[in-house]
């Protein structure tokens, strides 16, 4: 009886200890891993929120880059992590839905991971190195059909957003270029400044300063409806190229197994930042809408999402071996 008594007491203890710890969570700063280069949308608004998050949660939010693999090198990372809220990822369409569908083997899974919440939705668009002659999209693809061997399309990576984009673009207007992937959109936005390669379809707010610099030319957006940042620029259907509708997404994700009352935690204090005036003017000027949904409403999007690329790898003929 007494041994009974004492192994409640023990447990009671535990759990009690328990508790309290995930009351006094968190009790030091916090790494937000984001799984591309700098200066591109995924680090941009990963250090935006981070600032906010942190003041929120009274301990600092740090923002590691681990670029590479189209996110892949990033995502496992976190997906191994010890699942404390102490670390965090900014996962995104690409390496948290495309990846799934367009490789055999991934070192990752999506029960890796606890979703937390949608942070932004964005158009990509379709820009050149304002120094070209191109004006328009349907003067790109009359530029691209000339000599297709001598034209390529950079992007932040394989398997991102930016390269189905641009892969889905020459299937709809019947030309080819050759793929030159980078490690984000910061060494691939620097690329086309350069003039380095023709075109690229990037998430709109890596390329918005340059565009806005007058130093890349943007011929057309993904979105539904233009972007109120940029009126002028026409979409992609409205350019002529139908079915051409990409909103690419980033939000935040934890590993899974991360308690209850952490991932809510995390997600009170992202939602309380991304509802803040100064944060929400910032991603409208990127030509971004905030998120904020709830962990269980962004798991379901990223679950409809990984459906949908699956289905467009597989058409797309894109799917990977290794």
């Amino acid at each position: 009886m007494a041994s009974t008594r004492g192994l409640w007491l023990a447990g009671a203890m535990l759990l009690g200890a328990s508790h309290l710890a995930q009351a006094a969570w968190p009790e030091h700063p916090i790494t937000l891993i984001v799984p591309a280069a700098p200066g591109g949308t995924t680090d941009i608004v990963a250090r935006l929120l981070a600032e906010k998050m942190t003041s929120a949660l009274g301990q600092s939010i740090i923002v590691e880059n681990r670029a590479g693999a189209a996110g892949i090198i990033g995502s496992q990372a976190v997906a191994r992590a010890a699942p404390d809220g102490y670390t965090l990822v900014m996962g995104n369409i690409g390496p948290n839905a495309i990846n799934y569908s367009l490789y055999k083997t991934l070192p990752y899974t999506p029960k890796d991971f606890a979703p937390i919440t949608l942070v932004i939705s964005v158009p990509n668009v379709l820009e050149v190195n304002a120094a070209q002659p191109v004006k328009t999209a349907a003067e790109l693809v009359a530029l691209l059909k000339q000599d297709p061997s001598k034209r390529s399309f950079g992007s932040s990576g394989s398997g991102q957003s930016p390269h189905m984009s641009a892969e889905l673009f020459k299937q709809r207007v019947g030309v080819d270029a050759t793929h030159v992937p980078y490690k984000g959109a910061g060494p691939a936005v620097a690329a086309l400044l350069a003039n380095q390669y023709t075109f690229m379809i990037d998430n709109l707010p890596s390329s918005m300063p340059s565009i806005k610099a007058g130093k890349l030319r943007a011929l057309a957006v993904t979105g539904e409806k233009r972007s109120p940042q940029l009126p002028d620029v026409p979409t992609m259907k409205e350019a002529g190229i139908n079915d051409m509708v990409v909103t690419a997404w980033f939000g935040l994700l934890a590993p899974a197994g991360t308690p209850a009352p952490v991932i809510d935690k995390l997600y009170q204090a992202a939602r309380a930042g991304l509802r803040t005036p100064d944060l929400v003017n910032k991603f409208h000027d990127l030509g971004g809408e905030p998120g904020g949904n709830t962990p269980a409403e962004f798991g379901a999007f990223i679950d409809h999402e990984r459906t949908m690329w699956e289905q467009t790898v597989k058409a797309a003929g894109m799917y990977k071996e290794q």
